[in-house]
């Protein structure tokens, strides 16, 4: 049994989750669960109880490939595989307009443009194509692409994603 526990820790934000080590150095593939702007060199992440300082990373389709200062072989990084990239909340970064982190989005209820009520954001999935919102209410689970012509506006204030409603997109 591990000594350690792969959940975020209280006060801490889960910035990505490695998914499994890249070449020779010690390089990791990470799913992002924040925007890029998380991973830049000389930021400290917290993994498994460990602090690491992030050397560099770079994007490559919808994964991160980031080395870590003091992760340079193979083993090093295979014994960090399933773990989150944790940061204190008080330490992300700001974001551009627009632009949210994956927790803020968890639980916001999402209404249509016409006021109908489709439940709340449960998770959020990575595709190659866009994010995906999974939605979870009265009606059962409801699959939202993340692009423009859907999401009409998030609040994150009133804790409400507005959404327009494309032909298809409803059961």
């Amino acid at each position: 049994m591990r000594p350690y526990s792969d959940e975020v820790r209280p006060g801490f934000v889960a910035i990505g989750r490695i998914l499994t080590t890249r070449g020779v150095h010690g390089d990791l593939k990470v799913e992002p669960l924040a925007p890029d702007e998380a991973f830049v060199a000389g930021s400290s992440v917290a993994i498994r109880g460990g602090s690491f300082q992030i050397a560099s990373s770079s994007r490559r389709a919808r994964f991160l490939y980031v080395k870590l200062e003091g992760v340079d072989t193979p083993r090093d990084a295979g014994d960090l595989r399933g773990a989150y990239l944790q940061v204190p909340e008080s330490d992300l970064a700001p974001l551009a307009q627009d632009s949210y982190y994956r927790f803020q989005l968890i639980g916001l209820a999402v209404r249509t443009t016409e006021g109908r009520d489709l439940g709340r954001i449960q998770e959020v999935l990575s595709t190659a194509a866009n994010d995906v919102f999974v939605v979870t209410g009265a009606a059962g689970e409801v699959l939202l692409p993340a692009t423009d012509d859907v999401i009409q506006r998030i609040d994150l204030e009133a804790g409400v994603v507005t959404i327009e409603v494309i032909p298809g997109l409803l059961p």
